[in-house]
């Protein structure tokens, strides 16, 4: 089973076992994570399930490995006879996640339970004088 999941600005296709390094996601190391955002699942043999834009109550568990940074990107400008040079690096935050599971089901919440009117309080009306 694999699955295609957007996550800052781009897409991923995964499956699980999968370890993917993505932008920055808030989260602890060693902490779960969950991907809502599924364009795509599908199995071997059988056609994808294609979301429009995306697939209803689709989600990919994960686990959070690391929160690191990438390699420096120099960037250096210069322009000739002209004693211009400016010099700058960036390191960009990123998260390495593993892939535990893709959940076709997924992000169901429980819904809260309805407040029954006996465990209500009597209002200052009812009460006799």
């Amino acid at each position: 089973m694999y699955a295609v999941v957007k996550t800052g600005g781009k897409q991923y296709r995964v499956t699980p076992g999968d370890v993917i390094l993505v932008e920055k996601l808030l989260g602890e190391t060693g902490g779960k994570l969950k991907l809502e955002n599924v364009l795509m699942i599908g199995e071997d043999g059988k056609a994808p399930e294609i979301g429009a834009p995306l697939v209803a109550k689709a989600a990919v568990n994960c686990e959070i490995l690391d929160q690191s940074r990438a390699e420096k990107v120099i960037v250096f400008k210069k322009k000739k006879r002209k004693g211009y040079r400016r010099l700058n690096g960036h390191r960009q935050e990123q998260t390495v996640l593993r892939v535990l599971d893709i959940n076709g089901k997924g992000a169901v919440k429980p819904k809260a339970a309805a407040k029954s009117k006996a465990a209500e309080k009597p209002k200052a009306a009812d009460k006799p004088k």
